[in-house]
């Protein structure tokens, strides 16, 4: 089966569809056959009721002379010349009539009028213990038809008369291959209407999915062509335009904001930090100098405070711009490993590292340093002196896969399944709860996944997956 049929949701309502079509069909045929079934067979015994009534009548009638046979012989082959000239598939006509008079006051032989095996008529008439004037259908040794066989018994006369159910059996054979035909046809072009309704129709669905997929958060632009009908797929269509325009609005309200924060904020900072940095320059008491050169270490680290918080504000809201390109993050987290390892070593922490050669990514370069800066940063201030961390980078099924492993303390149980969440740390954290929900955000936003996990025996465990690309770096 071709792909796109496997693929697409038209193939399979057009299944259904056909099939509930089928059997309702297939019902409505099989209904009718049995109607018209026993309409030919109450037809059928009709006539044998009507004839065989007649037939006794003259049988009745009609004096025991050396007449008597003449005389009702040529009335029961009148009789069964009233049924349609019936032949088998070698053109020989068919003995679908037979007559039978038997008086139980004669002991002449009975009168026979039909086909030449007149004994094996007569054994299965008497083996059927016919009930007078109820039709019924027998079986005669030597013919593969039955014969439906009616009995009236009139002045000490049996007459019995015999009609083949050759031709009602034909009849509804043809009809049964003819439905059959019929029903073969509305099947298949059920099919195809179903199919070609039903892809026409998704064929709409899927130019909202190509529209919606072009769609980035950097061009929120783009909207859905909006049919001129007012169906389920048009209004669908006006109401994610609706929803984009919304969305639209609040991303560029969002920037705004964050621009003028950024704005009004990092200018006094930055003014602030320059005069303190030039009264450093000059000459004067040892003691403001470390005083100056304090507050230029708190203003740095709100300085980083408000980047982190923009930061994660854009990327929360979709808005962060990441500048892709293929990056060897071994060599990023093998570079930051080395920088972090004497600090490691002054808190007497042993740090092993087991990092796979060449796995490339496609990330912001910048942003992917932030991310393993800030998760060693948290293993530094965090853990108790004299602990041990575990590094390690293998790429796995397409991701690249980041495991930092420490035997500390780990996250508190409030904590742990809320680590990644803005200002979520624990109480005797000197931070502001912003590292992981930062390193969570940008992840995402390079289409991975980060998560956090207890280790056995103690500790934490953080795990960073990013898709591997397929192009090596430059």
């Amino acid at each position: 089966m071709p792909k796109t049929l496997r693929t697409t949701a038209a193939w399979r309502i057009s299944i259904w569809t056909t099939l509930a079509f089928a059997l309702g069909t297939a019902v409505a045929f099989t209904i009718v056959y049995f109607l018209v079934a026993q309409g030919v067979r109450d037809r059928s015994d009709t006539w044998l009721s009507g004839e065989a009534e007649v037939l006794a009548q003259v049988s009745a009638d009609t004096p025991t002379d050396h007449l008597y046979k003449r005389i009702v012989g040529e009335v029961a082959e009148l009789a069964t010349q009233e049924v349609p000239d019936e032949r088998n598939a070698r053109g020989e006509r068919l003995n679908s009539v037979f007559f039978l008079a038997i008086d139980s006051t004669n002991k002449e032989a009975p009168l026979w009028v039909g086909p030449d095996s007149k004994d094996a008529f007569v054994k299965a008439i008497q083996r059927a213990e016919l009930a007078p004037g109820i039709p019924r259908s027998i079986f005669v040794e030597g013919w593969h038809q039955t014969f439906r066989v009616v009995v009236k018994v009139q002045n000490g006369r049996v007459v019995y008369l015999g009609l083949s159910d050759h031709g009602a059996k034909h009849l509804l054979h043809t009809l049964a291959r003819r439905s059959l035909m019929i029903w073969g046809g509305m099947f298949l072009l059920g099919f195809v209407i179903s199919y070609w309704s039903a892809r026409r129709t998704l064929l709409r669905v899927e130019r909202i999915t190509e529209t919606v997929a072009r769609i980035g958060t950097e061009d929120l632009a783009e909207r859905l062509p909006e049919p001129a009908n007012s169906d389920e797929i048009s209004r669908l269509a006006k109401t994610f335009n609706r929803m984009l325009d919304r969305l639209q609005s609040s991303v560029n309200q969002l920037r705004t904001v964050t621009g003028s924060v950024a704005h009004d904020l990092k200018s006094p900072v930055t003014l602030i930090r320059g005069t303190l940095e030039s009264a450093l320059c000059n000459e004067g008491n040892e003691k403001w100098r470390e005083s100056v050169g304090e507050a230029i270490e708190h203003l740095d680290r709100l300085l980083q405070l408000l980047n982190t918080t923009l930061d994660l504000a854009e990327a929360e809201a979709g808005a962060l711009h990441v500048d892709r390109s293929t990056v060897d993050f071994s060599d990023i987290v093998r570079q930051l490993v080395d920088i972090y390892q004497p600090a490691m070593s002054e808190r007497h922490h042993g740090v092993t590292s087991d990092i796979e050669q060449r796995v490339v990514v496609d990330a912001d370069l910048p942003l992917l340093n932030r991310v393993v800066s800030n998760l060693l940063e948290n293993e530094l201030t965090h853990l108790p002196v004299g602990c041990h961390v575990s590094i390690r980078l293998h790429s796995h099924a397409g991701s690249a896969e980041l495991v930092i492993e420490d035997n500390g303390p780990g996250f508190p149980l409030d904590i742990g399944s809320r680590a990644f969440e803005r200002f979520v740390k624990g109480k005797h954290s000197p931070g502001h709860g912003l590292g992981l929900a930062f390193v969570d955000a940008v992840v995402q936003a390079h289409g991975g996944m980060a998560r956090i996990s207890e280790r056995v025996g103690g500790g934490a465990v953080i795990t960073l997956s990013l898709p591997v690309s397929v192009l090596q770096p430059a």
